[in-house]
């Protein structure tokens, strides 16, 4: 019978399907149909794997007519990784490749016309979906074997040419060929500056006590943090530290990280597991779908998913366009991203710690207090100014912090604690595993995830600090929001001092930090014992 079956993955955002590509070689007009709602990219892979079949020394059926199949066939199917999987299912259906060789066996890579392979972008959660759908052997372009293989419990194959895969589905020698060229789109250029977060140090900055303890909360909890204050008081200094307060990586967060890379087409040759959270500051004048997502075509992840399990920095937030603004509604409440298009719907993940850093003004020069002012902006300047960082998107910020610039003084005083990097990430790890312990099996994993019913019902404040909570709510200075996320922030400063249950002094802290009213003496000393 000239029919065969092979298989391959589809990506609908970060949602893999696996696709049946079924071939069929019949007597009929000579022609070579694809159908199953291709993309333009897709449908030119007719031509693609016609003369990579012939370049290879291998028969084409010229003389009948070649019907493919991708199905299911309502899905929409996007990109040149199917190549391979057409070109073997119509080797197989004339009879040059058993077919029974083909089953059990999901194929990637774009083909080139002498017959070699190409890499793709979006391999890993390709992967991951073939094997949460019972696909567990996988023939990928050789660059991409390694990061094929960080799924556990599939076999993966890295070849170079549709011979080396022919030959391999013979049982037969394999051939040499030419190395596999890399993806297109691979990082080029380096700088002797690319590496410099690495050498950040909390120890570095002077002073900001109130500020380091609120960083410390937000990297212990995945608060979401607003940090504002005049030109040169730090704000970028401190979000830029934030990064390593964070512990490594699970291997379920390093997975999904790292898969939201490879959908974005980020991950280099010999990149491996993500393990360390991502850092990204895109420039004020980046586009909505830049850092929400999306793109023309297939839909890909934006800033804010890059970002996922790490810090997002939007500096200089008010010069940030009002629909990029308006975007991080959804991502900020939710911790994901949907992308509505006209034929489908993309959800992406973004729980990232969001940290928005705005100047009190255009100039960044205007201070509360009259002797140090120089602001020269107009109030209706400095009015449309601020109105940026109000309303609907400061009500998702769960911490707030008025940063002033340091004194002459403060460097040289003798009494200062400056701790570094490394002490304050054990005390951000220790509240973590709290937090973990916590919420073994639930759907989420950091205080700042946890859904407000969800907190209400099973892990309560006390009643003191209940009644605190509810004075604010009732006097109009908290919103339901708002309740929710100091309710979330005084369990996470409860983990941070090693208390079982949030009270009273916890619940005061944490309504400092989210009205950006300066902390307590007695909340910057206390530590975990």
């Amino acid at each position: 019978m000239p029919f065969a079956t092979s298989r391959t993955v589809s990506l609908i955002g970060a949602v893999g399907h696996v696709i049946d590509v079924q071939a069929d070689v019949s007597p009929g007009q000579v022609a070579t149909v694809l159908v199953g709602r291709p993309d333009a990219a897709l449908n030119e892979a007719r031509d693609r794997c016609r003369m990579a079949i012939i370049n290879s020394q291998l028969p084409w059926p010229s003389t009948r007519r070649t019907t493919i199949l991708l199905s299911p066939a309502d899905l929409p199917k996007r990109g040149t990784h199917y190549d391979l999987a057409i070109a073997v299912a119509v080797l197989g259906a004339t009879g040059n490749v058993s077919r029974d060789a083909l089953d059990g066996v999901a194929f990637l890579g774009e083909l080139t016309l002498d017959g070699g392979l190409r890499s793709v972008p979006g391999v890993l959660p390709m992967v991951l979906a073939a094997a949460r759908q019972g696909v567990h052997r996988l023939v990928v372009p050789e660059p991409q074997a390694a990061e094929a293989a960080m799924v556990p419990g599939v076999d993966v194959l890295g070849v170079r040419s549709l011979s080396q895969v022919v030959a391999e589905l013979r049982g037969e020698p394999v051939p040499e060929a030419p190395a596999v060229t890399e993806m297109a789109g691979s990082r080029l250029l380096s700088w002797r500056g690319s590496g410099r977060m690495e050498q950040l140090d909390l120890a570095d900055l002077v002073g900001m006590e109130d500020t380091r303890f609120a960083v410390e909360v937000a990297a212990a909890g995945g608060h979401h943090l607003l940090l504002s204050g005049p030109k040169g008081s730090g704000k970028t200094s401190i979000a830029e530290r934030i990064p390593g307060l964070l512990p490594d990586l699970t291997r379920e967060e390093a997975l999904e990280l790292t898969a939201v890379h490879s959908l974005a087409g980020a991950l280099e040759p010999g990149d491996g597991l993500r393990t360390r959270p991502p850092f990204t500051a895109p420039h004020h004048d980046a586009s909505t779908a830049s850092l929400v997502g999306g793109g023309a075509g297939a839909v890909r992840p934006g800033e804010i998913s890059r970002a996922h399990c790490g810090v997002l920095l939007l500096d200089e937030f008010p010069l940030f366009r009002t629909d990029v603004i308006n975007a991080l509604r959804q991502p900020l409440e939710s911790g994901e991203i949907t992308v509505a298009r006209a034929e489908e719907s993309v959800v992406l993940p973004a729980r990232s710690i969001v940290v928005l850093a705005a100047n009190p003004c255009p100039c960044g020069e205007f201070h509360a207090d009259v002797r140090h002012n120089k602001c020269q902006c107009r109030e209706v300047q400095r009015r449309d100014y601020r109105r940026k960082v109000t309303g609907p998107i400061t009500d998702r910020i769960d911490i707030t912090r008025h940063l002033t610039a340091a004194t002459p003084y403060a460097s040289r005083d003798p009494l200062a604690v400056r701790e570094s990097t490394a002490t304050v990430r054990s005390r951000v790890e220790a509240a973590r595993e709290r937090q973990a312990q916590r919420y073994a099996g639930e759907g989420w994993r950091l205080n700042g995830h946890a859904p407000g019913p969800a907190l209400a019902a099973q892990w309560p404040l006390d009643d003191e600090a209940g009644r605190l909570v509810d004075e604010h709510l009732w006097s109009g200075r908290l919103t339901r929001r708002g309740v929710t996320r100091v309710h979330r922030l005084a369990w996470t400063v409860a983990d941070l001092t090693g208390q079982d249950r949030p009270g009273a002094e916890e619940a005061d802290t944490a309504l400092r930090l989210r009205s950006g009213t300066p902390l307590m003496a007695n909340a910057l000393q206390r530590r975990a014992g």
